[in-house]
């Protein structure tokens, strides 16, 4: 995959993240590059996206507080407000967050390893700070989802959409 020309800020607010992944700080920037790159709408020039691992407690208060609902999620996403272009600055796109004790809890759930779900989740939030949707309808909902099947295969990461086989 081609390097992009963003900046990805990495903030850790739970060390268990750094516990769990090593790699923690080349995987998140390898997954948001790689939702820039399947975005079928890049904006030109350089982009900056900032990053915040974070637990359930910090995502629940986010989610209140600028969605009204009450309850930790996996990712949040925040777009920046549209701004003017400046020769040389990098263009901030906006914010993904992600609460460690569900992306935990759902890799568990789903039977999915930990990395694969999380890289899952930053091209979904980094799609979303480019616009795309999956609450709209469903076609916009499959079109997103065909992005990060894309994004992930060149991560090496299953599609996190197949159905399992049914046991014999």
């Amino acid at each position: 995959m081609p390097e992009t020309d963003t900046e990805i800020d990495v903030a850790v607010d739970d060390v268990r993240w750094e516990a769990a992944l090593p790699d923690l700080e080349a995987l998140v920037i390898r997954a948001v590059e790689a939702g820039i790159a399947a975005a079928p709408e890049r904006p030109a020039g350089a982009l900056e996206v900032s990053v915040l691992l974070a637990d359930d407690a910090t995502v629940q208060d986010l989610n209140r507080t600028w969605r009204e609902k009450d309850k930790p999620t996996n990712v949040l996403s925040f777009p920046a407000a549209p701004q003017p272009r400046h020769a040389g600055v990098a263009t901030p796109l906006g914010d993904v967050v992600l609460a460690y004790d569900t992306v935990l809890r759902e890799s568990t759930e789903q039977s999915k390893p930990f990395r694969d779900h999380l890289a899952h989740l930053l091209v979904h939030g980094t799609l979303h700070l480019l616009g795309q949707d999956h609450e709209t309808g469903e076609a916009e909902a499959d079109a997103m989802e065909a992005l990060e099947i894309a994004a992930l295969a060149g991560l090496g990461v299953p599609n996190p959409y197949a159905e399992e086989p049914e046991p014999l």
